[in-house]
């Protein structure tokens, strides 16, 4: 009996997701490039099991029925295109190839493109939920050609996380790099969230003095709350986990965080399509400004920085902090479905956002019990075009409103750095102000550069120049891009 599906790469994720298949009736030939890591695996977790090796390429070629299904969970980029470039003469028409990992959207549109012209499928799919997730059930995000949806569409739903509800948290995206782009927007959101919950910690431990036990139960209430969510319960572990001398291991941790880029890509893009994806962007800058730690430290002692105390009700800060949190935290799912919105506009991929919010509603990292109100505003309005403007989330946010305003205030006052949550904040003031100050800013542009204007007591289209001094000339630049 020939194997249902291939898998190369035994790194975590590729050996999880194979126990995973298999647990599911699925027969997995697993490859990787050294053969001891075969052996290893083999002999180790997938011992007992029907998973079967293959040593080479051509070994893994014939061990799988057609049309022959094979997964990359390898290092995106040249690596992937490498494996491409040794498989392709070793497989038929009508065979696929899927990439599992971290791969830049354009990417994915290029090899679906070039796999097309060779008679071969390609999906650029999506994973998240980490070790656990890939094998006990992940959110999968596939996109690519459409022709190979139907063959590969068992496997994954059957072996992805499941609702309240048993639905899959897997379905198809879209055409070309649709499932890796909303894979990437899930990785910024990721940022976006993490940031906050870090900003809502330094808050209570500098801001409010708190002690680690005592954050632990307040992210563990939240979590019972519509913060309900698997960052906010991870955050109540973490701080409840004590060292081997009885101390929180969290600050024995150098406060210098990394990252691998899809937050990078999310906020590029954002900048290219002119989406003002200002939460998200805040993130990553704010773990680019963590890398400074000798700079930093260098900085506070020359300026002297020191910590003050946030005065008032402890319990009124901590529910104030928590509404700051959530309507922030909506904000960050609000942009990257504002993204979306324009990436699927600008390549025809058609997305369905209900769909993007159930394929997030379990098995991946940004995981919440609000994913379930974002599919139902959707469902309500599939042409939806700020979140924020849904019943349900209008009200928590104007709810949240005057407590937000609170946060964002003290934490200036006091000089607790909240980048994201209170962008955020500005970001709402600046999308509900019907007039923005642009129209000085477009004279500034006209008055130096000759960029020209529109009228607000003219057709929308027709445009303008002024001779703002009296000594420049009636020729105008090009028009500008509102």
């Amino acid at each position: 009996m020939k194997g249902d599906i291939g898998v190369i790469g035994l790194a975590v994720m590729g050996q999880n997701l194979i126990l995973n298949m298999n647990d599911h009736g699925y027969k997995v030939v697993a490859h990787n490039r050294t053969a001891e890591k075969v052996d290893e695996f083999l002999q180790g977790p997938a011992k007992g099991t029907n998973i079967v090796g293959a040593y080479s390429l051509q070994e893994l070629v014939d061990k799988l029925e057609s049309p022959r299904k094979i997964m990359l969970m390898v290092r995106a980029g040249y690596v992937v295109d490498s494996f491409i470039d040794k498989l392709v003469p070793l497989l038929d028409k009508g065979d696929i190839i899927i990439d599992g990992g971290n791969t830049n959207f354009p990417d994915t549109n290029r090899r679906v493109a070039a796999l097309k012209e060779k008679g071969i499928h390609f999906i650029g799919s999506g994973v998240s939920g980490g070790e656990e997730g890939a094998r006990f059930g992940p959110s999968i995000m596939p996109g690519g050609s459409p022709e190979a949806w139907p063959f590969v569409k068992p496997i994954f739903q059957a072996i992805s996380a499941k609702t309240e509800n048993n639905e899959p948290c897997c379905d198809w995206v879209g055409n070309d790099g649709a499932g890796h782009f909303v894979k990437m927007v899930h990785n910024g959101i990721e940022y976006g969230d993490m940031q906050l919950i870090t900003e809502a910690y330094q808050f209570m431990k500098d801001g409010l003095g708190m002690t680690h036990d005592e954050m632990q139960s307040v992210f563990i209430e939240w979590n019972k709350t519509e913060l309900n969510s698997y960052l906010v319960e991870i955050t109540s572990d973490i701080l409840g986990y004590k060292d081997t001398d009885g101390e929180p291991l969290v600050e024995k941790i150098l406060d210098t965080a990394g990252q691998k880029g899809t937050g990078k890509w999310t906020g590029i893009n954002a900048l290219d399509m002119g989406i003002p994806l200002t939460l998200i962007t805040e993130s990553v800058f704010a773990r680019c400004l963590s890398s400074l730690k000798d700079q930093r430290v260098e900085a506070e002692e020359l300026f002297g920085k020191k910590k003050s105390i946030v005065e008032g009700d402890k319990q009124v800060w901590i529910e104030a902090l928590r509404q700051a949190l959530l309507a922030s935290k909506i904000i960050s799912y609000a942009q990257g479905f504002m993204l979306m919105r324009e990436a699927s506009n600008e390549n025809g991929w058609d997305l369905n956002y209900g769909n993007v919010a159930l394929m997030w509603r379990g098995g991946c990292i940004i995981r919440s019990a609000f994913l379930s109100n974002i599919r139902d505003a959707y469902d309500i309005d599939p042409e939806l075009s700020f979140l924020g403007s849904d019943s349900y989330f209008k009200g928590i946010l104007e709810n949240s409103m005057s407590a937000w305003r609170k946060v964002a205030a003290k934490s200036m006052e006091v000089g607790i750095p909240m980048p994201s949550m209170t962008s955020a904040l500005t970001f709402l003031d600046g999308y509900t102000t019907a007039r923005l100050p642009a129209n000085l800013l477009q004279a500034q542009r006209d008055y130096f550069g000759a960029h020209t204007y529109e009228r607000v007591d003219k057709p929308k289209g027709e445009f303008f120049h002024t001779n703002w001094t009296g000594k420049g000339g009636d020729v105008s630049s090009t028009t500008y891009n509102s």
